[in-house]
């Protein structure tokens, strides 16, 4: 079956669509830009749905090799592509999520300059990312992660006329290449001790050497969570990704949900015989997981910009991810981060669609009132609000909960992580239902007021009223069907995508757990416990969710004046989350001015100054040097000139001589 299934295919057809629209896209109208790339999408989709109806039949992991990519002494790497289930459920959900966000995107761009330009981006994201996820080797994996990268700093960045994008763009890219480091030094360390990059060549070898444990594979492993950490947006280098809503919110869908952000997770649960080799560095992506979703959260619990309260949602989610793979459950990581791609492109879809309904308003603190304004968005991204809580049937209740329940029998500080998922569970409950009550719930705000939250006006601005234009009060719209019909089918995925994972506790087979255990192993469970402690453990993430809807139903609906209240009286707490614990200041502070500081006075004195203009005064007094001399030599004086043809017939033969007689010594 060699070849059979043209794997190549999948990623190729993408890039097509890349180099049609971004060497001839400006010369071709709308529609033709807008085909191309929804073509350059579908096919892939098609490919893998066909894939997906012979996979049963394949003998895993299947392989595809293109030819050779390096050779050099013993080291090798090739272009090869594998499937297997973990890439399965990987590529169904990036060209399936990826194709509805580019249908999304036709009618959220229809106006903006620069639209070809746009879906050439698109189309080369998920490109690398497919790349990414099809990849057999470590090296052919990085190239789809630098990749995500470019394409993540062209998309971000794609209002380049605007200051806060460029500059959002510009750290996405630099908060990046700090992960990349990592990644890359965990490659130089598998080359050195394995002589391969091959994913399957390393993870035989650790397999027929059960006592390697920890030392060597901690280094690799340790490095590969730096990675991990950039990619997918955890503590400490998470800072980018909130930033990373000023681009298009189309690009802030593929990203939070389908494509760059869940590359880390992936990457994990990838290598994972290499984690489970080394303690210390599960813990350390657990702790990471569970730190991160919390901090995060609490982030969320006070922003007014409806696009970053679903950034810092999405820097949550990702932690929980982050602490499903650290407790050895690795499917339920994956099966989070399924779950997550249907409910979180759909809020980012929804948000898009509120924004495109107000005219480009993204302050929540304007909105309300908007429920039956525009009902097709506000009951798709209430479906959305209730699969983030955890609310059940929907998607998010079954991935979360066993998150929750595999960090609960965690035998290394389970209970610990999962006290901290839990409560982050209520503050996720807190801020969504938050965004729900101030966008489409009670009055319009869309005229001069008072700000609902008066405390908030204090630190956030110095203005105590809000104006907005009358026009965002008039023609206030639903979106047209190509934007609203990718949210009804993400919304139908919320309310039953969770079905896959249901686990034996709550009578169901846990299907994707069974799917993805060839390649993630089983899924751990607590030895000796009835499925009693499963359902408690959900019953009380459901709680505290429910509490979260209490909470701010009473503040926002019972009590609207407390918010503000609360927020004047706790001024120091507030100010401290909504300047998001000054973070990205102290980063300045401690890493980027000194760096700026170095660059721009002890760089440029040794280097600039002593190397570069060294040089050039060196060069230049070494040219009028011999520019002297030559010009004593042309002098136009003859008695001159025969002189030094007498020197240099005199030079010429005691070089002769001297030449001969070295050659030839006498015998």
């Amino acid at each position: 079956m060699t070849g059979s299934l043209n794997l190549w295919l999948i990623p190729l057809v993408p890039f097509a669509g890349f180099l049609v629209n971004g060497l001839i896209g400006r010369k071709l109208p709308k529609a033709f830009v807008s085909a191309i790339a929804l073509i350059a999408t579908i096919i892939p989709f098609a490919q893998v749905v066909k894939i997906w109806f012979q996979f049963s039949g394949l003998t895993l992991p299947y392989l595809e090799n293109h030819g050779t990519w390096i050779w050099t002494g013993n080291f090798n790497a090739n272009f090869t592509l594998a499937l297997d289930q973990l890439s399965m459920v990987m590529l169904l959900i990036v060209t399936g999520v990826g194709f509805l966000i580019h249908i999304y995107s036709v009618g959220y761009m229809a106006r903006e300059e620069g639209y070809w330009r746009f879906f050439a981006y698109l189309n080369l994201f998920m490109f690398f990312m497919l790349t990414l996820v099809l990849s057999e080797n470590f090296l052919l994996m990085f190239v789809g992660w630098e990749g995500v990268g470019l394409a993540s700093y062209l998309l971000i960045g794609f209002y380049f006329l605007k200051d806060s994008a460029v500059k959002a763009g510009m750290k996405a890219f630099v908060v990046n290449r700090i992960g990349d480091f990592g990644f890359l030094i965990a490659l130089f360390l598998l080359v050195a001790h394995f002589g391969t990059l091959s994913f399957g060549a390393i993870f035989s070898a650790v397999a027929q050497h059960p006592e390697w444990q920890g030392g060597f594979l901690t280094a690799v492993a340790l490095f590969l969570v730096l990675g991990a950490t950039g990619k997918s947006a955890q503590i400490p280098l998470y800072v980018w990704l909130p930033d990373a809503m000023e681009g298009p919110t189309p690009v802030s869908a593929l990203i939070h949900a389908a494509t760059m952000v869940t590359a880390g997770v992936y990457m994990v649960a990838r290598t994972h015989p290499i984690f489970e080799r080394s303690p210390l560095a599960l813990s350390t992506v657990a702790f990471i997981g569970a730190i991160t979703c919390f901090f995060a959260a609490t982030m969320g619990l006070v922003q007014t910009d409806i696009k970053r309260v679903l950034a810092y949602s999405t820097v949550s989610q990702l932690g929980y991810m982050f602490l499903g793979c650290g407790v050895a459950a690795y499917s339920a990581g994956i099966f989070h981060l399924v779950t997550h791609a249907f409910f979180k492109a759909l809020l980012f879809l929804a948000a898009g669609s509120v924004i495109h309904s107000l005219g480009g308003e993204q302050d929540m603190r304007v909105m309300g009132g908007l429920r039956k304004k525009i009902p097709i968005t506000f009951w798709t991204m209430t479906m959305a609000v209730f699969a983030i809580c955890g609310f059940p049937p929907f998607a998010g209740f079954f991935s979360k909960d066993e998150i929750l329940y595999q960090a609960f029998i965690w035998p290394h500080g389970g209970k610990i992580l999962w006290f901290i998922g839990w409560v982050t569970a209520g503050l996720t409950s807190f801020y969504m239902f938050r965004l729900w009550y101030l966008t489409f719930l009670g009055e319009s705000r869309a005229q001069t007021h008072e700000l609902a939250e008066q405390g908030a006006a204090v630190h956030a601005r110095s203005d105590s009223k809000l104006v907005v234009e009358a026009e965002h009060t008039h023609g206030v719209h639903e979106s047209p069907w190509v934007m609203l019909g990718p949210l009804v089918i993400l919304a139908i995925l919320s309310v039953i995508g969770g079905f896959i994972g249901v686990p034996a506790a709550m009578g169901r087979h846990d299907e994707i757990g069974h799917f993805l255990e060839p390649v993630l192993g089983s899924v751990p469970h607590a030895a000796g416990e009835s499925s009693g402690l499963e359902l408690g453990l959900s019953a009380a993430a459901v709680a505290i969710g429910l509490l979260g809807l209490l909470v701010v139903h009473f503040m926002y609906k019972v009590k609207p004046e407390l918010p503000g209240k609360l927020a004047t009286q706790f001024r120091g707490l507030y100010s401290l989350l909504l300047n998001k614990y000054w973070v990205d200041e102290i980063y300045g502070a401690v890493i980027v001015t000194p760096l700026l500081l170095f660059s721009r006075y002890i760089l440029k004195a040794l280097f600039d100054r002593g190397v570069i203009d060294g040089a050039g005064f060196a060069a230049g007094m070494t040219a009028q040097g011999f520019g002297a001399i030559v010009q004593r030599v042309q002098s136009g004086n003859i008695r001159s000139y025969a002189g030094w043809l007498a020197v240099g017939a005199a030079v010429l033969l005691i070089a002769v001589y001297f030449g001969f007689t070295s050659h030839f010594p006498p015998q």
